[in-house]
């Protein structure tokens, strides 16, 4: 497999943002943003590890009846990233 560039790799997390923050509040499973972005299924989990470490996104491993996921994983981001995205794109958009 092809070693992805740094630069490369945070662009794509930027599409993941970018994709989480146009459907928030709604919860994605790893393989619907995998599909949008074409991408990898365990390439995109990585990245949305790497982004949960940081605070930007949060996992949701339990259905609504708090039962526990065995393997699959739903992803939002977080409040506060969405609070500070949205901002930003009400300053780009004036």
């Amino acid at each position: 497999m092809p070693i992805i560039s740094f630069k490369k790799k945070e662009k794509i997390q930027e599409q993941i943002i970018y994709f989480l923050f146009t459907i928030f509040p709604k919860q994605v499973f790893t393989y619907d943003i995998a599909k949008e972005l074409a991408r990898d299924e365990e390439f995109i989990k990585k990245l949305l590890i790497e982004l949960e470490n940081k605070r930007i996104l949060v996992s949701i491993n339990k259905n609504t009846k708090g039962i526990k996921f065995e393997r699959r994983i739903r992803w939002r981001i977080s409040n506060e990233t969405y609070n500070i995205y949205s901002k930003h794109q009400k300053v780009n958009n004036t």
